[in-house]
């Protein structure tokens, strides 16, 4: 048996990066998956497409996943549709960097739409939900420019800082009904959005990362497995550096 047999995995922002990575890694431990995404509808198929390969239930949903209402609309239907959830993993998160002082107005609202009021909102309506259960394990994908900063990333640092902020205080609220939160804040990961930054950023972070390279989205869908599961029943309001040991 999978780690995830017969628990129901619920993941924003599914068809790529990390948040792609988790829905398969859930999957081939034994977890029905529902995952959001906002565009790219041929990637969201794709992904629907390798995970049922895997012997599992799944299903994709278009959705902002900062829209309020939108995420009370689409938990219903994946309750309807799958009956329970077990595991919120909140994914959805953007970067538009720049210096503090150039940072414009949309910039700074957008980031904390996407990257942090889309995990109130799925939190907020996936409880109730855990709560019937007594059961639940929500995990943020935090990052660690939320616990040392970063230039030129105010605005995601601030919001991936408010993700730690968010799951401690969740743990607390909700550890009695056996609900549990958690974070994975990872390093320098290889993927779409760190593609993006110059070759010199990225030399300069695997300089300073202990295992001298950066890490993959398989690694930190591992680390969210740990918390998924039971292997982590006891551990709650806690932060997991999936990072290779670089400092901040």
């Amino acid at each position: 048996m999978g780690l995830l047999s017969g628990k129901v995995a619920v993941i924003t922002g599914g068809t790529r990066g990390i948040g792609k990575a988790v829905a398969l890694r859930f999957a081939q431990e034994g977890a029905d998956v529902a995952f959001t995404y906002i565009e790219r509808g041929d990637l969201a198929l794709q992904t629907e497409e390798e995970l049922r390969a895997l012997g599992v239930r799944c299903k994709s949903y278009a959705a902002d996943a900062s829209d309020f209402a939108k995420t009370k609309e689409v938990v219903a239907e994946i309750v309807k549709e799958f009956g329970r959830i077990d595991v919120l993993v909140n994914n959805a998160g953007i970067t538009r960097d720049a210096l503090v002082f150039r940072m414009n107005e949309s910039q700074w609202d957008e980031v904390l739409r996407i990257n942090l009021k889309s995990a109130f909102n799925y939190i907020h309506f996936v409880a109730p939900v855990m709560t019937r259960q007594r059961s639940g394990s929500i995990i943020n994908i935090s990052s660690i420019v939320g616990i040392g900063g970063n230039a030129g990333q105010a605005n995601y640092s601030a919001s991936k800082a408010a993700l730690i902020g968010l799951a401690k205080s969740v743990a607390k609220e909700l550890g009695g009904r056996g609900i549990r939160a958690n974070c994975v804040a990872p390093g320098y990961i290889i993927s779409d959005m760190t593609a993006k930054l110059p070759e010199a950023v990225r030399k300069e972070w695997v300089e300073d990362t202990p295992l001298q390279r950066g890490g993959t989205v398989e690694e930190v869908a591992n680390a969210a497995l740990f918390l998924a599961s039971d292997l982590s029943s006891f551990i709650t309001a806690q932060v997991l550096r999936c990072d290779g040991g670089y400092h901040c």
